[in-house]
């Protein structure tokens, strides 16, 4: 996976980022990191715990509203599709959906 920088990185407040998600340029994920059910200085705390964070580490949570099953029809993904996703001021993914038996 490689994290593309989408714009500068300053001194921003973890807890009040944009987030989005779409899929073949159409938006499905939109959200704000302060909508998160836990706090980022919380999941920081609690996983350090348990392992020693470094930095550059990507700590993965649930997913804002707009998930494909909870659409109506639900809508999945499917061969050839492309997701790009980021965080304002962190960076971008882009990723191309490919058939299981067709991985590496």
């Amino acid at each position: 996976m490689k994290l593309l920088r989408c714009g500068p990185v300053g001194q921003e407040k973890p807890g009040q980022l944009e987030t989005w998600l779409d899929v073949n340029g159409v938006p499905r994920q939109r959200g704000n990191t302060r909508t998160m059910v836990f706090g980022v200085a919380h999941l920081v705390h609690y996983v350090s715990q348990f392992m020693t964070l470094q930095p550059g580490d990507i700590i993965t949570t649930g997913t804002p509203p707009g998930a494909g099953m909870g659409m109506k029809p639900p809508t999945f993904l499917k061969e050839g599709d492309v997701i790009e996703l980021g965080i304002e001021k962190l960076g971008c993914q882009r990723h191309i959906v490919h058939r299981w038996d067709e991985l590496p």
